[in-house]
């Protein structure tokens, strides 16, 4: 049995003054009563949270989640944990089909390993089948409609590896691609979109119920001949059945649009990202290639090398933490929600809430957000 004490346990509704206790590395149960535990730790003053939940993320330290070894993997998985992420999805970015499968490989190669020591649920697939003219980032010299022999040999080729796809709904014309994942338990997301209103009804019908970094590389409302059609944007916050994800770092969305995302949509559909490149971590580096796409570091966030768009952010979710609750003034509770309990209720993982029964994945940070422990699984862990 292992017993955490705090006054600032952060649970569903409150924080809470007692004791956490662990046991088979999940959360037996919580208590304000004190009981004998065979290893005891005491953050009086300090916040005990559920472990963030990284959704999307491109690397860290120099490592990309793209063609690359186990190592560089786990490595730039575990500097993410560092910073409070006890469950990342690495994200692979548009790129050719075989690159795409060679690093699935070397993801499950680190995982069979236990070189991550994060939990690893799968990858997010963030491409190719993207709108070119919603690149962003992207390389748009491999964004292509879906292809459905490539889909389904990685589908069949690597079960339960891949967690999440992010596409284009108005080049799935029939659905038949969103239906294909959805049916096999993979999150469909819209995103790099020009999609109009009849396209989001059309992926929503076929199982699509998230939303890729809103207001980033996604459509809003167009007009042709004085007829006004929706975009990705409007349709999310009409449709109930669609989460959103919104990029938190305090430059892809300045605090006024977050607080008023915040107010339109309402925490308990967010989920809030970093979208964080390479560099992070590795900030000294001011330039980066990955899959033919460059990009700079300036500002405090990766843009593309003309400066027309970002690129991808160089935050941690710590830092996005900081940025809501210091930047937008959203309370610490529900920040800290959009980061664990929402994801896990999207991804259906038993973790993000400090409750009996969950996975005991557990952070500790200060007033300032500063990491200072870390618990996967209830075993403590030292990076």
């Amino acid at each position: 049995m292992l017993r955490i004490k705090s006054d600032r346990i952060i649970t569903d509704e409150r924080l809470f003054d007692g004791y956490i206790y662990i046991e088979n590395e999940k959360i037996a149960y919580i208590s304000r009563e004190e009981r004998p535990a065979d290893e005891c730790y005491d953050f009086t003053g300090r916040y005990v949270s559920p472990g963030f939940i990284e959704t999307h993320t491109h690397g860290a330290v120099g490592c990309d989640f793209y063609l690359t070894s186990p190592e560089e993997i786990a490595s730039a998985c575990n500097y993410h944990l560092k910073h409070g992420s006890t469950t990342i999805l690495p994200t692979i970015l548009a790129c050719p089909h075989e690159h795409t499968k060679a690093t699935i490989e070397a993801f499950l190669a680190a995982k069979a390993q236990n070189l991550i020591l994060s939990n690893a649920p799968g990858v997010h697939i963030e491409g190719p089948y993207l709108n070119a003219a919603q690149c962003g980032g992207q390389p748009p010299q491999y964004i292509t409609p879906p292809i459905e022999k490539d889909y389904i040999e990685i589908i069949e080729k690597y079960p339960n590896a891949v967690k999440r796809w992010t596409y284009a709904p108005e080049f799935d014309t029939e659905g038949k691609f969103c239906r294909y994942i959805t049916e096999r338990g993979i999150i469909a997301s819209a995103g790099h979109s020009n999609a109009k209103y009849d396209d989001m009804c059309r992926a929503i019908e076929s199982g699509c119920n998230l939303v890729t970094h809103l207001y980033s590389c996604t459509s809003t409302v167009t007009r042709d001949h004085g007829f006004r059609s929706l975009g990705v944007i409007e349709s999310t916050y009409l449709r109930d059945e669609l989460w959103a994800e919104m990029i938190a770092d305090g430059k892809h969305l300045p605090p006024e649009l977050i607080c008023m995302i915040v107010k339109l949509k309402g925490t308990d559909r967010l989920i809030v990202t970093t979208d964080s490149c390479a560099l992070t971590g590795n900030e000294e580096i001011k330039n980066h290639s990955v899959s033919a796409s460059s990009y700079i570091i300036e500002d405090g966030v990766a843009k593309l090398p003309d400066r027309s768009a970002f690129a991808g952010s160089i935050a941690t979710c710590d830092r996005l933490i900081r940025v809501l609750t210091q930047e937008c003034g959203i309370d610490l509770l529900e920040s800290v929600k959009m980061l664990t309990k929402n994801p896990a209720k999207l991804l259906h993982l038993n973790t993000g809430i400090i409750a009996a029964g969950y996975d005991a994945d557990i952070i500790v940070f200060d007033e300032d957000i500063n990491i200072s422990d870390i618990f996967v699984h209830g075993s403590k862990t030292n990076l």
